[in-house]
């Protein structure tokens, strides 16, 4: 079976390729999260291999509408999850990444809209119980043992096919709209040029319209250490020792990146450590930066598979808008208004790429707005500085 998380109040919706086969009644979103889970029997890809029994995780935060035409779509990032609001323990803190703009009476408002968003293939925090997924770390059904690197190749255009037998096993033909940040930007970039009839507002955050040199590069580094880590044994892990350290460091590599220079240098100055160890008498002394990004990845790798970094690097590598030949004819085919919110401090993402995809999309008369958002966060600016677009947002939304 797939790798997959099964809760108390969990509800799954069960589809083969061809459609629904049974559905749960959807109720009003109080802030309290139900996690669910999506199954399809078999998945092809776009490389035209087939994944049997194929799960996701998703979460819904307001209600459908009677006409079904209420729904947003919100694509997660790179080390992200469905969790884009709301709270697991009714009792407990959000712990949704966009909190700041999905609720009631928030921008993306579900006392009016229907808030959707699901786990992708090859999630990385395959071990999060909160997560559903399915990817190398996932039994092959057909051999009762993990994937591994015999897990398909899959894109992001994969992840959007997903989502679209998610909506349609529940009667949703088209979006209001489609809203991600970063590898989520990627998603509903490749959701409007693909289906440009069933999108009518574009909101990619912090993302451009291709993975340009520059990102290739920088997937690239993020994969390097579990490459180079002795237990990631090409890959063939599962039996023995995974290869932790080099998750590690491939985890620290994308938080540092995430952010900008002005975050560290305001935050940790050249503080030690360790009052007590000081760098230049210890070879092994740390500064107080790599501290915290030692602990920030070594935290996280508690629920990250490696083999699933990988495959989620190159689904990244992989993305040109349209999954054709020519970037220019896959943002040609974007029709919805496009809302495309970015930072010129972004590490990740070249603003002037973003720009240039601005450009590309509103060449043939397709209504495109820019906006900046501001901090010393960088790339992640688009998620912990979502808030400053709050008014923005909610007149595109109108």
């Amino acid at each position: 079976m797939p790798l997959k998380q099964r809760h108390s109040l969990l509800t799954v919706v069960t589809v083969t390729s061809l459609g629904l086969l049974a559905a749960s009644p959807l109720l009003a979103w109080d802030g309290v999260v139900e996690k669910q889970t999506f199954e399809m029997q078999d998945f092809t890809t776009q490389g035209g291999e087939t994944i049997p029994e194929l799960a996701v995780g998703w979460e819904a935060y307001g209600e459908l509408n009677d006409a079904r035409d209420n729904a947003i779509l919100i694509t997660h990032f790179f080390s992200g999850t469905s969790n884009a609001a709301g709270r697991y323990d009714p009792d407990g803190e959000p712990t949704g990444y966009w909190d700041a703009i999905i609720g009631p009476g928030k921008p993306l408002d579900t006392d009016e809209y229907y808030i959707i968003a699901s786990d992708t293939l090859v999630n990385l925090n395959a071990h999060d119980p909160n997560v559903t997924t399915t990817g190398p770390a996932s039994i092959n059904p057909d051999t009762g043992e993990p994937w591994g690197m015999d897990f398909p190749v899959v894109t992001i255009r994969d992840f959007v096919e997903v989502q679209r037998a998610l909506l349609e096993s529940q009667g949703v033909e088209s979006l209001h709209a489609v809203m991600g940040a970063s590898m989520g930007a990627l998603q509903a970039f490749e959701w409007a040029s693909a289906y440009p009839d069933k999108v009518d507002r574009l909101i990619p955050v912090i993302g451009g319209g291709v993975a340009d040199p520059w990102l290739l590069a920088t997937l690239s580094a993020w994969a390097a250490p579990i490459r180079l880590d002795a237990n990631w044994n090409e890959g063939n892990y599962y039996d023995g020792e995974p290869p932790t350290d080099g998750l590690k460091e491939a985890l620290k590599l994308v938080t540092l990146n995430a952010n900008h220079w002005q975050w560290a240098n305001e935050t940790f100055n050249r503080d030690w450590a360790d009052d007590e160890r000081d760098p230049a008498q210890d070879i092994n002394a740390r500064y107080a930066i790599e501290k915290t990004l030692d602990d920030v990845a070594a935290a996280r790798a508690e629920l990250s598979d490696a083999n699933h970094l990988l495959y989620l690097v190159r689904a990244n590598q992989l993305f040109m808008a349209g999954h054709g030949d020519s970037l220019e004819e896959g943002l040609a085919a974007i029709d919805a208004p496009t809302l495309m919110l970015y930072s010129e401090n972004d590490l990740v993402f070249a603003p002037e790429g973003v720009r240039r995809t601005a450009e590309l999309i509103e060449a043939d008369g397709t209504e495109v707005t820019l906006e900046t958002l501001e901090g010393n966060r960088g790339h992640l600016d688009g998620v912990v500085a979502i808030d400053q677009a709050s008014e923005t947002l909610r007149a595109f939304l109108k």
